[in-house]
């Protein structure tokens, strides 16, 4: 018989999947906007620019309630890395994605109530939750009102860093986001991670 622990709260759950289907707009509008030709866009160019703009709005508005929810229930505590023995747990972690998981190993440090990620999930999602995703809102934010970047920096158009840095940080997310679906399928089931994130209940 599976053991079963409660560790994703609704409002988790909610952000988690709300967020989800504005980067997935924002990555398809983003796309559009940047690559198909302007006579095949992969959506039409005013309807990106709005889609995009809005979907971004979204974000950084969810992103606010995340960082003041995990402030307030403590949840901010799970993206710390824990420094004893870090380095050793990071090793076990990646040696189980790349090897052990294909035949058939155990998971060396599965989800508990003291700690819902492991020691990679950690650094990598305080980099992403906590470093890319303000740098993506803050350059899409100037990029929606352009009187706040400078006149020029490094020698060119004030806006052009700006444009670099979002585009830049927007296709590391994407990266993240594809990794973070993949390994969604490695739980005890393919579906068991993202059975997870709709009931918020862990099976081991």
């Amino acid at each position: 018989m599976s053991e079963r622990i409660f560790i994703l709260p609704l409002w988790i759950r909610l952000w988690h999947w709300s967020n989800a289907v504005l980067m997935l707009v924002l990555t398809v509008t983003g796309v559009s906007l940047h690559f198909a030709s302007p006579d095949a866009p992969l959506v039409p160019f005013r309807l990106s620019v709005m889609l995009h703009n809005n979907a971004g709005l979204a974000v950084a508005g969810l992103y606010v309630v995340f960082v003041l929810a995990n402030i307030v229930s403590g949840n901010w505590w799970q993206y710390v890395p824990k420094p004893d023995g870090f380095f050793e747990r990071c090793w076990r972690q990646t040696r189980f994605y790349a090897y052990g998981i294909f035949r058939g190993e155990h998971h060396p440090y599965p989800p508990t109530l003291e700690a819902n990620f492991n020691a990679l999930q950690q650094i990598i999602y305080w980099v992403v939750m906590y470093l890319l995703m303000p740098l993506l809102i803050v350059s899409g934010l100037v990029f929606m009102w352009p009187d706040l970047a400078p006149k020029s920096a490094f020698g060119v158009d004030g806006l052009l860093p700006v444009a670099v840095l979002h585009y830049m940080v927007g296709a590391m997310i994407v990266a993240f986001m594809v990794a973070h679906i993949y390994l969604g399928t490695t739980g005890t089931r393919v579906s068991s991670l993202f059975k997870m994130m709709v009931t918020g209940w862990h099976e081991e």
